[in-house]
């Protein structure tokens, strides 16, 4: 089992690197939150011209047609500068249903303008805050007509085309919806990340294209969900890594009582602990990323104990980044609270699922239930 990446594996997360640091870093977040914007559309661009839209499509359909593994390293790069590009829900979740559930007309039509960026994917499970099953589904599809609500759809501000998880007769099916199609009521919702969109996305018999066979559905997106899982991790661990640096940077920098903070045990105890949770979700993201590339039975198993390790990395290491940086750690003009804000909503599903069953009607605005989860967080 080799847990390591190859050279050029490394090259392309270098190269990655460099482009989102001369690209702006930080700021495009930061651009995306102040101007309110969906996207950074220019940033967005220049991801598509670099190809990396297409890293999981055949050359066939004019992609690159290279592995998960180098889906992992950017996703990685995406993490640490945390940009505010529609990435995940497009590559991740649309394209890979695509490359393995369409059919050839499907993906003949629509992977090449994937490639180029004419056509952005999305995806849509969840219903309301519970835990979502085949079971409560209440999305249904009869005659290729979808009818229901969604909601916490990232990026539809700027998506042309979604999947949805949908009842059917047979069971559960997976489709594919144009969301020009005007039966369909988008609304904004917000959410403690102002630099990603999220929507509530209504369906009145809207029109849809079934992915793969009918009735299988719910075992296609458990599916895409563990390979997600491992992507997300490794963002994680990007978003992670970069609060430890800076909460290190700050620690060597700023002097209190004639001293580096840094020699000061409570804050050496702080960094020792970031370092510990990030070098662990590293290990366990890893484990996921072989089990992912080499189409092991143990994906499952990998995907969750990467996604878990991960987001308690992810948590730890922004709240201790603001500590760190006592007071000023709190203002809007440090960058502390943007890690701390997107780690908040790549972990929210997780915590809907184990703390927050109770809550069964779906805010219109996303900030309220981030902020139950905060107080359910502070008072265990």
């Amino acid at each position: 089992m080799n847990l390591d990446f190859s050279d050029d594996q490394k090259f392309l997360q270098n190269e990655a690197k460099k482009f989102f640091d001369k690209e702006g870093g930080l700021s495009n977040a930061r651009k995306v939150m102040d101007e309110n914007l969906d996207t950074d559309q220019n940033l967005w661009n220049k991801i598509i011209e670099m190809g990396w839209t297409g890293i999981r499509i055949p050359e066939e359909y004019e992609g690159l047609g290279l592995s998960h593994l180098e889906l992992c390293v950017i996703a990685e790069e995406l993490g640490r500068s945390l940009a505010p590009v529609p990435f995940a829900s497009s590559v991740y979740f649309f394209i890979e249903a695509l490359v393995k559930y369409a059919n050839q007309k499907i993906k003949k039509d629509i992977l090449p303008q994937l490639v180029t960026g004419t056509i952005i994917g999305t995806y849509g499970i969840a219903e309301d805050t519970q835990q979502t099953t085949e079971s409560n589904l209440q999305v249904s599809v009869s005659s290729e007509k979808l009818t229901g609500v969604k909601i916490a759809v990232p990026d539809v501000g700027i998506a042309t085309h979604m999947i949805v998880v949908a009842s059917s007769k047979q069971a559960t099916d997976l489709r594919l919806v144009d969301l020009s199609d005007p039966s369909i009521i988008i609304t904004p919702q917000k959410n403690i990340d102002t630099s990603k969109a999220f929507y509530k996305v209504e369906f009145n018999n809207t029109p849809s294209q079934l992915l793969g066979d009918t009735g299988k559905g719910w075992d296609y997106i458990q599916d895409l969900l563990n390979q997600a899982a491992v992507l997300f991790a490794f963002e994680q661990i990007g978003g992670a890594q970069a609060a430890l640096d800076m909460a290190k940077a700050y620690a060597i920098e700023r002097f209190a009582f004639g001293r580096q903070i840094g020699s000061y045990q409570a804050i050496k105890h702080k960094l020792a602990d970031m370092y510990i949770s990030v070098t662990l979700a590293k290990s366990n993201s890893y484990y996921g990323a072989w089990a992912l590339s080499s189409e092991s039975s143990e994906l499952p198993l990998a995907a969750a104990t990467a996604r878990v390790s991960a987001t308690k990395a992810f948590q730890l290491c922004s709240k201790e980044n603001i500590q760190t940086h006592g007071g000023n750690g709190f203002t809007w003009e440090y960058d502390c609270h943007l890690f701390y804000k997107r780690s908040k909503v790549l972990f929210f599903p997780m915590e809907i699922e184990k703390k927050a069953p109770w809550i069964v009607n779906p805010p219109d605005s996303l900030t309220h239930f981030f902020n139950q989860l905060e107080v359910i967080e502070f008072n265990e």
